[in-house]
């Protein structure tokens, strides 16, 4: 995704620049997330446990990285994985 840069600098270029190969880099992590957790929930819509604790570890391991990278808060990650654990436990 390129815009017009009207920079005055060549560090103002670069930075915009870096910040959009960041951007893009971020949405695909978070993207990601987001598909992994549509994913666990389909597996929790069709009762298979056995999927869902699989997509919930994937999940997990998302999240994890994403907050270590510090695209989510560490307290919203552990909201989202204390919310769909909820979900798993539900099964039977």
């Amino acid at each position: 995704m390129r815009f017009a840069i009207l920079s005055n600098s060549k560090a103002a270029m670069k930075r915009h620049h870096q910040n959009l190969k960041r951007r893009a880099r971020n949405r695909s992590a978070k993207s990601r997330v987001r598909t992994s957790i549509k994913a666990f929930e389909a597996a929790v819509i069709g009762n298979e446990r056995s999927a869902a604790e699989t997509r919930f570890s994937e999940f997990v391991k998302l999240i994890d990285t994403a907050a270590g990278k510090g695209l989510y808060h560490r307290n919203t990650a552990a909201r989202k994985k204390s919310r769909l654990h909820k979900k798993l436990a539900v099964l039977t």
